[in-house]
């Protein structure tokens, strides 16, 4: 049996504090068809993030030049900073049969969604919004008014969730990866992106 298959786009995203990064971490260990899509940004680099790795930080000159370039799958403004999904992170991938994994906000997911129909979309849930909080102050990478900022948003983007294709509630993180896995296999097999060929 000869098989073909289509890179697969997945679409992460959830209010900060959900978790998706960490799920995000997990699967890219586990599963090496997954490639990582790193976003551009103009906000600065917290302490713990790699330039290149978790985003390609630049200026808000060299983000205007990618805008009149036409060079964004999708981008937007999101807690007062410009984020952007490059067409060159994942178009190409995907031509070679690779998976592509995006971790954005919700706001450049339903943008990508709306320009890749065939995209799989997940949202990340957290169990409440006193775990968000609580999340969100014990990860200590924001001031407090960021803090208030990004709860604000939080019920704003979870209003949106069933725009997605899958939720998944991060109340037990090993819970959580094994329901994500489930979606990544169930779309593996999906005929818009598998194509086996029956021998005689």
């Amino acid at each position: 049996m000869k098989e073909k298959r289509k890179g697969m786009l997945l679409v992460i995203s959830g209010p900060s504090g959900a978790g998706k990064g960490t799920l995000v971490d997990r699967l890219l260990k586990k599963d090496p068809s997954f490639c990582f899509s790193v976003s551009v940004t103009t906000r600065g680099k917290r302490k713990n993030e790699v330039e290149d790795v978790h985003y390609h930080f630049i200026s808000e000159e060299e983000y205007d030049k990618l805008l009149d370039a036409d060079a964004f799958l999708e981008h937007a403004s999101v807690h007062g900073h410009r984020y952007g999904t490059l067409k060159s992170e994942v178009y190409e991938r995907m031509e070679r049969g690779q998976n592509v994994l995006l971790d954005i906000d919700p706001q450049g997911a339903r943008a990508v969604m709306a320009k890749e129909p065939d995209c799989v979309s997940v949202f990340i849930l957290p169990p409440s919004y006193g775990d968000l909080k609580v999340r969100l102050h014990t990860r200590n990478t924001e001031q407090q008014e960021e803090i208030e900022r990004r709860l604000g948003n939080a019920k704003a983007e979870i209003a949106q969730m069933n725009r997605y294709r899958y939720l998944i509630v991060n109340d037990d993180l090993d819970l959580a990866f094994e329901q994500l896995q489930a979606v990544v296999r169930a779309e593996k097999q999906n005929s818009i992106r598998y194509f086996p060929e029956i021998g005689e």
